[in-house]
């Protein structure tokens, strides 16, 4: 019997497809093999937790980022405020906010015409930074000196004095040259622009002009060069008037500067950092009464005649006898305002307006006007005019020896006779002192001892005592024109007072002005004043006539070809300013025309002729005649028609 065991009996194996071997000897597990047991794991029993990696690390180098970005500006802080602070602050001191002013345009002068007698044109003033030009800005020691070889040239400076402005200490700003032209300062940008260009491509270059600059401004021109220069004055480095009109109206001509302010880094204008500015206003316009053409026939006539005898100095003054207007004021010599440093000294005046002198002859127009209006004389009076005439402590005579003279009133002024008007002035009162104090009545009513009414800098009121204290030999003098002195204006005056019919008008410089709005101004009506009645008015011009018309008369050579002339001759002994004393002689002419009525007033004196003639008949009269003439043709005055009323010059006893 056989024997049954407890045990299964053992499973058959079937064969099956070939397992593949993994590399390294090992099998992969065939499906429905157990996956290969992990060391040191267990087989999980729930789902599968996937486990984040540990954050600190990461913390640690962000942390360690974070410092070292830290100290790196805790480093440079310390850098910039402590260590190199000196360095940084002077390159801030390089770009900065800085400002200056915005000159204002100069307003020009015109004459009647509106011709152009001063303008102004586009300039620069050349300036520079010294802080850029020390060795610490440049890199070398002689930068000053390097920049002075180069602008001595253009500007036309000394090398030495604009290289020592270049090292001047604790300022950023210095002045180089004044009112430099557009072109002076396109060849100094030129110059600073080829440095720069050399220096991209070469770094060791030193732009040693990077400090200079320039301010715009402008610069004063006189188109006509001399032509009414002591009138018209001129303006000095400051850009202000210094003499003339362009200093009496520098408020008017001047405008108003405005100001800006802007940031600059090196010497140039930073466009991005922005500005502010108040505008500048631009001066007023001003126009003169004067008239371009007939002011130059006056300075030629008298320039010839100053130059021809050898004279101190000479003057012409033509005015409008009906509105008082100036048409010229000229004088000799001259001088350019354009190039005050060829100018001498003593010509930069106006000497019409500044000269006191003693009239002479000339003068004795206002004696027969006082003698007229009171009705002690008339033009018939005779008048006996020994050769001498004694009179307090003096003996008194005319120009030349002659025998007794039997003369009208008329022919007392046609002859110019000191003895005839002393012995005419006389009959003003019952007493010599009342004589004088009616004369002194008429002289000041003609604006004699008072400032003619222009404000012109430096005019002169002349000297005419109170009649109170004129010594014995002033109260007979005075009458014929020595003893007392006035400027030149106020003669001219005298004269178209007269033809004026009696009226004295103050004289007028300026018509009007235009503001920057383009708005004309006329100047206010200059003050009138009856000095004398309008019949003494047309009897004084019609024995002036005789002066130029009689043959016996001292101003022949003043008469004009169609015209009928009222004038008067003058020679008066002349008082030296140096020594005080009595030297060479004052000639003058003055009247006016037509005398049927009058335009046109000229006076004309030449102070101290050395050479040939020295009476006023004989060296101004022609003067008279020139100027006459021409202004009568400029203003297109027409010929006389009438003839003229021949007064008796003489009587027979």
């Amino acid at each position: 019997m056989t024997e049954v065991s407890d045990r299964e009996p053992p499973r058959r194996r079937v064969p099956g497809p070939a397992r593949p071997v993994r590399p390294g000897g090992q099998r992969r597990p065939g499906p429905g093999a157990r996956p290969a047991r992990r060391p040191g794991t267990s087989r999980p029993n729930g789902p599968r937790v996937i486990r984040l990696g540990n954050p600190r690390p990461r913390l640690r180098m962000v942390s360690l980022a974070l410092t070292l970005v830290m100290i790196a500006f805790v480093v440079r802080l310390l850098q910039v405020q402590a260590v190199d602070a000196s360095t940084y602050a002077a390159k801030a001191e390089q770009n900065r906010y800085v400002g200056r002013t915005l000159a204002a345009e100069r307003g020009g002068i015109t004459d009647r015409n509106g011709v152009e007698l001063a303008t102004s044109v586009d300039a620069y003033d050349i300036t520079a930074d010294p802080t850029m030009f020390t060795q610490k800005a440049t890199k070398v020691t002689d930068a000053p000196e390097q920049a002075a070889a180069l602008l001595a040239p253009m500007i036309g400076q000394d090398v030495d004095t604009i290289a020592k402005k270049l090292r001047t200490k604790n300022t950023r700003y210095t002045l180089l040259a004044h009112r430099q032209t557009p072109q002076v300062w396109t060849q100094i940008k030129d110059l600073k622009n080829t440095f720069l260009a050399k220096a991209e491509t070469d770094p060791s270059t030193v732009n040693v002009l990077a400090g200079v600059l320039a301010v715009p401004a402008s610069k004063r021109v006189y188109p006509n060069g001399d032509l009414a220069a002591g009138l018209l004055g001129w303006v000095n480095a400051d850009g202000k008037g210094g003499g003339g009109l362009e200093q009496q109206l520098n408020k008017e001509l001047a405008g108003k500067d405005g100001k800006i302010r802007y940031a600059q880094s090196g010497g140039r204008q930073v466009p991005t950092a922005g500005s502010t500015e108040t505008p500048a206003v631009a001066g007023s316009d001003v126009e003169l009464t004067i008239d371009r053409d007939i002011q130059w026939a006056a300075q030629n006539a008298i320039s010839e005649q100053v130059k021809k005898s050898e004279a101190d100095r000479g003057y012409v003054i033509v005015q409008d006898t009906r509105t008082g207007e100036i048409l010229a004021m000229a004088n000799s010599p001259g001088f350019d305002p354009n190039d005050l440093s060829e100018a001498d000294a003593n010509a930069l005046h106006n000497w019409s307006l500044e000269d006191a002198y003693e009239p002479g002859s000339t003068a004795k127009l206002t004696s027969m006007a006082a003698v007229l209006e009171e009705n002690v004389a008339t033009p018939d009076t005779h008048v006996v005019v020994p050769n001498r005439l004694h009179r307090g402590d003096r003996l008194f005579h005319d120009d030349i020896d002659h025998p007794t003279w039997y003369l009208t009133l008329n022919g007392v002024l046609a002859k110019s006779s000191n003895i005839g008007t002393i012995l005419a002035t006389g009959q003003l009162g019952k007493t010599q002192k009342e004589a004088n104090k009616v004369l002194y009545s008429y002289l000041r009513k003609f604006g004699i001892g008072s400032h003619t009414g222009l404000g012109f800098p430096g005019e002169t009121a002349g000297i005419l005592a109170s009649p109170d204290t004129w010594s014995t030999s002033q109260q007979y003098t005075i009458p014929f024109g020595q003893g007392v002195s006035i400027n030149a204006m106020q003669a001219a005056s005298v004269y178209s007072t007269i033809a004026n019919g009696g009226v004295r008008i103050e004289p007028t410089l300026v018509r009007g002005t235009e503001g920057p709005d383009g708005r004309f101004i006329p100047a206010g009506q200059p003050k009138k004043t009856r000095v004398v009645s309008e019949k003494t008015a047309k009897t004084l011009a019609q024995m002036l006539e005789s002066v130029v018309d009689d043959e016996q008369g001292t101003g022949v050579k003043a008469r004009i070809p169609g015209y009928r002339v009222a004038g008067k001759t003058g020679t008066a002994n002349r008082v030296d300013p140096a020594t005080g004393k009595y030297r060479g002689y004052t000639s003058s002419f003055a009247g006016f025309a037509p005398a049927d009525n009058p335009r046109i007033t000229v006076y004309c004196v030449i102070q101290n002729a050395t050479k040939g003639s020295y009476f006023g008949g004989q060296i101004c009269g022609p003067i008279y005649k020139q100027v006459m003439e021409f202004a009568l043709k400029t203003l297109q005055v027409p010929p006389t028609g009438a003839q003229p009323v021949r007064l008796p010059v003489t009587f027979k006893p």
